[in-house]
């Protein structure tokens, strides 16, 4: 079995390029700062740089959401490979293919636009207008219709 999972942020802006051909397709090139659970010596965070490429329709929802510092959370398959680039030497390579990818944060919590998000994530009176009732604390679960 060959499954990933990964959350981290990307270190910029998708590269995405168009196949021509047959059979065109969309194809999305990122990579994702993913910090380890240990931190350095120094106490300093340290992070795995991973390549990641999405095809199709997660290339195009790549190229249309996904911006540097976006938090991810992806779902995918390690694939190996190699090329001789042009001085003759071969390069191996080592990928995440892309199978889901999901934001990992509010637009808020990211510091875009949009509701504010507690940080602890207890629910606060909020006039967003985004369609939620916020429950306060203390109601019983016989009280709710669901």
């Amino acid at each position: 079995m060959n499954k990933v999972i990964l959350m981290g942020r990307l270190t910029r802006d998708p590269d995405v390029r168009y196949t021509t051909g047959e059979r065109s397709s969309t194809i999305a090139r990122y990579t994702l700062a993913v910090d380890r659970r240990r931190r350095a010596n120094d106490g300093e965070q340290t992070a795995d740089f991973i390549s990641c490429v999405a095809f199709d329709k997660s290339a195009e929802f790549a190229e249309k959401y996904l911006k540097q510092g976006t938090k991810v959370v992806i779902t995918g398959r390690i694939q190996t490979g190699s090329y001789v680039n042009k001085d003759g030497n071969k390069v191996y390579t080592t990928d995440v293919v892309v199978e889901d990818q999901e934001f990992a944060e509010s637009k808020a919590s990211a510091g875009g636009d949009g509701a504010y998000v507690p940080a602890a994530g207890k629910p606060s009176a909020s006039n967003a207008g985004d369609g939620f009732i916020n429950i306060p604390d203390g109601v019983e679960d016989e009280g709710l219709p669901f």
